[in-house]
């Protein structure tokens, strides 16, 4: 069984589903059908919102914060990968100065 690409959407197209689905009086499925995206990843997209506007669970992240996450860790990686890098270069060069 051939699995499909895996489709992104510009985050203007998910601000405008989760409008129409909180402003057309549609079900999720339905304003999902319309637009041609999964019902599970709008709701997912609705629930998103949610947070970002401040109205989300206690503890939940916003996409800004997600994103800075994100970048984060990816620094953090680095740095561990470079401190890694220069551990072995010291005792390289300790080795050879004795």
């Amino acid at each position: 069984m051939e699995q499909r690409a895996r489709r992104t959407f510009s985050d203007e197209f998910k601000a405008r589903a989760v409008e129409l689905c909180r402003t057309s009086g549609k079900s999720v499925a339905e304003v999902a059908k319309d637009l041609g995206v999964a019902s599970s990843g709008l709701r997912v997209w609705l629930k998103q919102s949610e947070v970002d506007a401040g109205r989300g669970p206690a503890g939940a992240l916003t996409t800004a914060e997600r994103a800075e996450l994100a970048q984060l860790r990816k620094e953090n990686r680095v740095l561990k990968e470079e401190r890694e890098i220069l551990k072995k270069a010291a005792a390289f060069f300790a080795k050879e100065s004795k």
